[in-house]
């Protein structure tokens, strides 16, 4: 678990915080350099998000999406907002969120939030989004907190809602990046961390085609 790796909270968080801060505002600096996999992530999401909401009885809406440790907003204009009505983005620095408004173009008038928060501290309007997206941002926070947050993500929703993370896994147990202050967990330990929160698996898939030296990346669909 994260604990095991994650000595002083306080240092976890204000380093993370600091690294993000020297990270150009662009999709590059958003994907560490990995910025010509964008069109790819983005295409897989799309039909994994996709299929939630086709016609049926549980359909998920489309009227309000959240998306967390969202940066410039390249998963808000390419994934997001073609899909729905508004979208609230969140993120702990400041200059990505500014360049955001530019980054965005005219789609960006249907952002209603730019939420200025680390998600340890953010709670989700009740009762708000039919989908929350969390992307590449649950290695910043610890178990207990990133449960805590599932928690309030879970009564973030509205009705057939669902929440989404999509990230690294690490082959067997919990790594430490000491460069920007993150871990990478494994299959099991982010199950577990997703029962704990009170969320049922709705849905989970490995991503195709990523290079082969980087992490393995799964999303999951949750409620």
């Amino acid at each position: 678990m994260s604990s095991e790796v994650v000595e002083d909270e306080f240092e976890f968080y204000s380093k993370a915080e600091k690294y993000w801060k020297d990270v150009p505002a662009t999709v590059d600096g958003m994907l560490g350099g990995y910025g010509h996999i964008s069109s790819i992530d983005i295409n897989s999401s799309r039909k994994f998000l996709q299929r939630f909401l086709r016609d049926g009885p549980n359909r998920t809406g489309t009227t309000r999406a959240l998306d967390c440790g969202a940066g410039i907003g390249r998963i808000t204009k390419w994934l997001l907002l073609p899909l729905f009505k508004t979208v609230d983005m969140v993120d702990v620095t400041e200059d990505f969120l500014t360049k955001a408004k530019s980054y965005l173009g005219e789609e960006g008038r249907r952002v209603r939030n730019y939420f200025c928060c680390g998600l340890q501290d953010f709670s989700p309007e009740p009762n708000s989004y039919d989908v929350i997206w969390i992307q590449w941002v649950i290695g910043h926070l610890t178990d207990n907190h990133l449960s805590d947050f599932l928690k309030r993500c879970r009564a973030g929703l509205r009705p057939n809602g669902i929440v989404v993370i999509k990230d690294n896994m690490a082959q067997e147990g919990v790594i430490m990046d000491d460069v920007d202050s993150s871990v990478c967990r494994d299959l099991d330990v982010v199950r577990k961390i997703i029962r704990r929160a009170g969320l049922h698996l709705l849905a989970e898939e490995r991503q195709e085609n990523f290079p082969d030296e980087i992490y393995h990346v799964y999303t999951f669909a949750m409620r």
